[in-house]
């Protein structure tokens, strides 16, 4: 018990440090809250009798601060910034990385580098990239750790955990991946985008979805553009392991073949954070006008469904990519 003190000071547990480097090895820059939120939900529903919201947040995150700290000991993790709130920004070393790709099995290569310096303008739109991680995981609480909770954080609890379920675990997320229009995973080339998040869930009915997270800050033709280098990514073609050609994107992530046989690309969705100027609703209308030539397809009544050129049949063309948009309230 000495030894373990001496190495951890703030008496954290290898689960809870585990918990954090799996929550930061995919979101690579957050706050304890979200990183609480995510890895221990229950905790949410503990100290609701302590007078002030900050007085309960601490409480709360108090675990995972620990934890953050005997992190920070061992040069896994560091301080990166505030928020304009004021709440520290944590984010992983290159040795962090590491240690979280191990414990998320997943290859180094695709962890990305550390955030350094994502912080040092409050990090709006990373915090945005989290909250719609968490908006989509729905974290359930264990019911089981709050039994002594007074009822009306154990009904507010009960409620969380029979709402629908979300979508995956934290290990089906990454975020800030580059598509190579030119160059490599590794070492990608000019002309590419970087999805903020892309989400893997084959069990949960999601083969993949990529997302981009919008704070209202963008126009529309700043949103088509990126649109456009995703539909220049999903067309590129590269040679498999086989020798064969095939699209990179199915190249490191798997995914089904369309309903007629055709070879879709992965659906887009647009989430909107409402913190900028801009009207979401507005720039939804004129993103879609910008954008309909990589989506809609031409409609064939005597089928009657959309596919890309109506003189093909399905299978013998690569589907459209589908843009989706969603505004939380």
């Amino acid at each position: 018990m000495t030894g373990r003190r001496k190495a951890n000071p703030a008496g954290s547990s290898n689960d809870l440090r585990g918990d954090v480097l799996r929550v930061l090895g995919v979101l690579k820059v957050a706050t304890t809250d979200q990183i609480q939120r995510i890895a221990a939900p229950h905790l949410s529903f503990w100290h609701t009798l302590k007078e002030t919201p900050s007085m309960r947040k601490t409480a709360r995150t108090a675990a995972h601060a620990g934890a953050l700290s005997d992190l920070r000991r061992h040069g896994l993790a560091e301080n990166g910034g505030t928020t304009k709130g004021a709440e520290t920004l944590r984010n992983l070393t290159l040795k962090g990385l590491e240690a979280a790709a191990h414990e998320l099995r997943r290859p180094l290569s695709e962890m990305g580098g550390p955030a350094r310096g994502a912080g040092s303008s409050g990090a709006a739109h990373a915090l945005s990239v989290n909250e719609t991680v968490i908006a989509l995981l729905r974290p359930k609480p264990d019911l089981t750790r709050l039994m002594s909770e007074p009822p009306e954080a154990l009904a507010a609890a009960r409620a969380v955990a029979d709402a629908p379920s979300g979508i995956g675990t934290i290990a089906s997320y990454v975020t800030e991946v580059p598509l190579s229009a030119t160059g490599t995973w590794n070492a990608p080339g000019r002309g590419g985008a970087q999805a903020d998040i892309v989400l893997a869930a084959r069990r949960d009915g999601v083969p993949l979805l990529f997302i981009e997270v919008d704070n209202c800050h963008e126009s529309a033709e700043e949103l088509a553009g990126k649109l456009e280098k995703y539909a220049r990514f999903f067309r590129r073609q590269v040679k498999d392991t086989d020798g064969k050609e095939r699209a990179m994107w199915r190249t490191r992530w798997p995914a089904p073949d369309g309903r007629w046989g055709d070879v879709p690309h992965p659906p887009v969705l647009l989430v909107f954070h409402r913190i900028g100027d801009r009207n979401p609703d507005r720039t939804v209308l004129r993103l879609a006008d910008l954008t309909r030539h990589l989506w809609q397809g031409m409609w064939r009544r005597e089928d009657p469904y959309h596919r890309d050129r109506a003189e093909q049949p399905a299978r013998a063309r690569p589907g459209r990519s589908r843009l989706l948009a969603l505004r939380p309230d």
